[in-house]
């Protein structure tokens, strides 16, 4: 029997056999089996802001028709495998929560582990780019990234090229390894990318969790972090610009099931152009068992023209009194007309004075991105975005 995404684990029929979810994200459901998951038809609470019909059959269990390539420049201390399905270390950092994660898990041939040894800390960032199969293909992927005992790297992961592409990425930080990753999703305008990003902390292991969404048709990362010890501490930070019939959405669960852990969430997106989309889910699950947690989660929206639209849906559980703090923040607006004012009074023209408006409101994830050359990236990405927006 195959059951729905929403909550599924705890689902109950009642009154002729209707299924009625669980209302707990701690009863979310996760499976490597596709058939464990009926085919999502845009009215379930996971899928709802998807436009289904752009998927291009992806939840429909598509064969693949192309491959993408991975080109790696790593630090020295940084090793770089391709290896089989049956490698035993794969699936360690967590399990598809949804039916194309699930058909991207069964699908993918060969797949990519980056590891950062124990005790060392790398002498650079290491790039891992992604080009796509292509314009007219599809492919499945799957990366993971390990940091081992006390390490310390950098790592992007760098999503570039045309096609149809759906993964599954890992994020494994050991015991007191800190880890800084970067995940940027440019693709041309014609792409499609689903993503299901698993980070999975140890013991006092520390990670910053940084998602840049720019280009693509439609564009859906959805990255879970989870505890494996007490003393936790991620940040998952995120910037989104899109632009005219772009669907841009970023889903994010954090579940804190161990005590003394920290997340802070923080995402950041402009929007511009008729049709324009963006979608921030952000689901925060404090368990019983997690005394002493500290977590807040925030979203801003700006929306720089007409036709744009924002969805922001903040969420926050918690199921003990025992702990550190917990809030959520949620807002879309457009420019704040005295920040014009002000800049225009000093002789500024509107256009350039908006530009500055949009420079500062990118600049507070902008200056967490401590890996130079890719923040000059994206300064100039954010800048040619810029160049486009009207009056």
């Amino acid at each position: 029997m195959t059951l729905t995404e929403n909550n599924v684990a705890a689902a109950a029929r009642e009154d002729g056999g209707t299924l009625v979810p669980a209302a707990s994200r701690a009863e979310r459901f996760a499976s490597y089996d596709v058939e464990a998951f009926e085919v999502p038809r845009g009215r379930e609470e996971n899928w709802r802001f998807t436009p289904m019909k752009r998927l291009r059959g992806l939840h429909e269990g598509p064969v693949a028709t192309g491959e993408v390539k991975v080109d790696a420049d790593v630090a020295p201390e940084v090793s770089v495998e391709t290896v089989g399905r049956e490698d035993e270390r794969l699936g360690k950092g967590g399990t598809p929560s949804d039916r194309i994660a699930a058909q991207a898990y069964s699908s993918f041939t060969a797949a990519t582990v980056v590891t950062v040894p124990k005790e060392t800390r790398a002498s650079k960032p290491s790039v891992i780019r992604i080009t796509g199969p292509g314009e007219g293909n599809l492919a499945y992927g799957h990366v993971q990234v390990r940091a081992e005992r006390f390490a310390e790297a950098a790592i992007v992961l760098d999503h570039v090229g045309s096609g149809t592409y759906a993964d599954n990425v890992e994020f494994v930080i050991e015991d007191n390894a800190r880890l800084t990753v970067v995940s940027v999703q440019d693709w041309a305008d014609d792409a499609v990318h689903v993503s299901e990003q698993h980070l999975k902390l140890g013991r006092d292991a520390r990670l910053r969790h940084i998602v840049v969404t720019l280009g693509g048709d439609l564009v859906r990362v959805s990255p879970t972090a989870t505890f494996a010890g007490p003393g936790g501490d991620v940040e998952m930070l995120g910037l989104y610009f899109a632009d005219a019939g772009q669907h841009q959405e970023h889903r994010l669960f954090v579940d804190h099931a161990e005590p003394n852990c920290k997340s802070n969430v923080m995402y950041k997106g402009a929007l511009q152009g008729e049709g324009a989309h963006g979608v921030w889910i952000g689901d925060v699950l404090i368990r019983a068992a997690a005394e002493g947690t500290e977590t807040y989660e925030v979203n801003r929206n700006l929306v720089l023209t007409t036709g744009a639209r924002a969805d922001s849906v903040p969420n926050l559980e918690i199921e003990t009194g025992e702990i550190t703090g917990a809030g959520h923040a949620s807002a879309t607006g457009r420019f704040d007309d005295e920040q014009l004012f002000y800049l225009q009074s000093r002789g500024i023209d509107e256009q350039q004075a908006r530009r500055l408006v949009v420079r500062g409101f990118f600049h507070e994830i902008l200056a967490k991105i401590d890996i130079p050359e890719v923040r000059e990236r994206l300064q100039t990405a954010i800048e040619a975005e810029l160049e486009a927006v009207n009056a």
